[in-house]
């Protein structure tokens, strides 16, 4: 879903990020209350405070929505789920989860978390716009609290359409989860009417764009669009969750994997080892010890003409969480890791000990048999 992100801050222990697409986000809704919301609102204004207006309220989004995805983690981890941490992008918030929910009852309250949280803050925003507006303060602070009460109220509305993945989608899916008892089931059901919510507002959005409404047209065009994929991809995650249900990184490893001495160089190992074995990375050790791995990445970003001088221990990435795995763990972990890193090839390791080699290739040529089977959607 996400490109290059930055890490911001830790809010409560979740990483809050941004994808750089949210800068995107920045400028058009900034320019938007500049030029648009504001002057219409509050007239005959020095352009100068529009503009301060408009960053304003943009702040006061990014507050909003954080503040709406960190009430989703918080429920999330009372029930004990693994949270990958707050991302921001150019359609909003997500809080990022590594599992499903562990019931339909935990599903409808983290679902219902994030709306109620934007109500709240809406309530709150509007006190504050009543108090400072009879009180005498600035028009550039009532005026933007008046807004930012309007938008967390829109942000509620809008979350709790019942289309998945929003918040209304997994509200029904919930109800769907609790009545069949059937997760695989409740999500195709709620992810179809996701994608058809999308597709309205496709064609909500291409109606604009004929009437000259253009750039409200490509928003609600690209929202649509945005939220047909996000619904198609949903149910396909929970399809690879069902059928890596029970499965172990053993039994997908492979044992004594290719090994790279730390001591060689570059261009010995871009010689007699990635184009001998076409692998991406290789584990690496130094007297029988394993003491990190090299991806072709790696060697990629050094300089052809240091290959030669340089080696292997030089680049060699350490053991960590992002690299290693255990032949216990489930492989749903695995694939975890490596959509979180990038990585397509982990090392397996136990007891300290290297033991095998599990890549992205094998586990989704597993998956795709299954997917040919056409195992019973009722399991």
């Amino acid at each position: 879903m996400f490109g290059k992100r930055v890490t911001l801050f830790k809010l409560l222990g979740f990483q809050v990020r941004i994808d750089l697409s949210w800068l995107i986000l920045v400028v058009l809704i900034t320019w938007s209350l500049a030029h648009g919301y504001f002057p219409f609102q509050y007239k005959n204004l020095p352009e100068a405070i529009y503009w301060w207006m408009g960053a304003a309220g943009t702040v006061g989004l990014f507050v909003s929505i954080i503040f709406h995805e960190l009430c989703h983690s918080l429920v999330a981890r009372r029930f004990g789920l693994p949270m990958r941490g707050i991302t921001l992008f150019v359609f909003g918030g997500v809080a990022e989860m590594d599992e499903e929910p562990p019931s339909a009852k935990a599903e409808f309250l983290m679902a219902v978390a994030g709306p109620i949280s934007s109500v709240l803050l809406g309530g709150i925003f509007y006190a504050m716009y009543l108090f400072t507006y009879k009180t005498g303060w600035p028009i550039l602070v009532f005026a933007v609290l008046n807004y930012l009460a309007i938008l967390n109220w829109l942000l509620a509305s809008f979350n709790l359409l019942p289309a998945y993945p929003l918040d209304g989608g997994r509200v029904l899916r919930s109800a769907l989860w609790e009545w069949k008892k059937n997760i695989r089931w409740a999500t195709r059901i709620a992810s179809q009417i996701g994608a058809g919510f999308g597709i309205a507002l496709i064609v909500f959005g291409v109606l604009n764009i004929v009437s000259g409404v253009l750039i409200g047209g490509i928003w609600w065009f690209l929202i649509g669009m945005f939220l047909r994929n996000a619904a198609q991809t949903s149910y396909q995650q929970i399809l690879v969750r069902k059928s890596l249900e029970g499965e172990k990184v053993r039994d997908f490893m492979k044992p004594e994997p290719v090994t790279a001495p730390s001591s060689i160089s570059i261009e010995k190992l871009v010689e007699d080892y990635i184009y001998k074995y076409h692998y991406k990375m290789f584990p690496v050790v130094e007297n029988d010890r394993l003491i990190g791995c090299i991806t072709t990445r790696q060697v990629k970003d050094l300089p052809r003409e240091q290959w030669a001088s340089s080696t292997i221990m030089e680049l060699v990435s350490p053991c960590s969480e992002e690299n290693t795995i255990g032949p216990e763990e489930d492989a749903m972990k695995s694939l975890s890791i490596m959509n979180r890193s990038g990585n397509s090839r982990l090392m397996v390791i136990d007891k300290g000990k290297l033991v095998g080699i599990i890549t992205l290739k094998d586990i989704m040529g597993f998956l795709s048999i299954k997917v040919d089977l056409g195992e019973d959607e009722t399991r």
